[in-house]
């Protein structure tokens, strides 16, 4: 059923490996780019026109700079972005610099993400917040991200699945994964069963993180009974 290929990376933990590596590489990806554009996606928030504390020449400032990383295709950022991975982990190459460039494509993602999100919350119960005297930074610790909790989880499926998009083209100069997988044994090897098994074992990675972040995001929505 399958090549003697497939049979070979199997036996070595080839495939094995590859299955981790584009999991841990999602994962810390998402987690670095979280914390960077968590932050971000509040302030884009907060200080819009409608936001707690409006600042707008901020807002404008790092609503440029996150669109301008938004909207280059990730294929010519990563190749960009080589000699940052260099000065930052000391190699153009492998995981390490492939997870550099993954949270310099994502952090800006996960701050629209983040900002939309926010955005879903009630404009009353910000409203009765700022009635009391709350200070600024107790309403975003304590109602805006509690409230939007269930769609910041969401978001944060969707990007983790974009991550990992992003990861299996990590392959094409020198990330690891199921991506380098295909295309070093797959595609340049003519092995139709080795892309097809990639496609695959990502479809159920895929799966499983959707399944499991929407679990998650369900028991934290005050709007289902449980």
């Amino acid at each position: 059923m399958f090549s003697e290929m497939f049979q070979k990376l199997w036996s070595n933990g080839i495939i094995q490996i590859g299955i981790w590596e584009t999991v841990y590489m999602t994962l810390i990806s998402t987690a670095v780019a979280y914390l960077i554009g968590l932050p971000l996606g509040i302030i884009l928030n907060v200080t819009d026109k409608g936001g707690i504390h409006p600042i707008g020449w901020l807002n404008k400032l790092l609503g440029v700079v996150v669109n301008i990383f938004r909207s280059i295709p990730f294929i010519i950022l990563m190749v960009a972005m080589l000699p940052v991975a260099k000065i930052v982990v000391g190699t153009s190459l492998g995981n390490k610099a492939m997870i550099v460039m993954l949270i310099i494509a994502a952090a800006p993602y996960v701050a629209r993400m983040v900002e939309s999100s926010i955005k879903e919350v009630k404009p009353g119960v910000i409203e009765a917040a700022q009635a009391m005297g709350t200070p600024s930074f107790t309403i975003i610790w304590k109602v805006l991200i509690p409230e939007a909790k269930p769609a910041l989880i969401t978001g944060a499926v969707i990007s983790m699945v974009t991550i990992l998009g992003y990861s299996a083209m990590a392959g094409t100069i020198g990330g690891g994964g199921l991506g380098q997988i295909a295309i070093t044994y797959g595609y340049q090897r003519q092995k139709d069963d080795i892309i097809w098994i990639c496609v695959v074992l990502t479809i159920i990675i895929v799966q499983i993180i959707q399944e499991v972040g929407m679990r998650i995001a369900r028991r934290t929505d005050k709007r289902i009974s449980h």
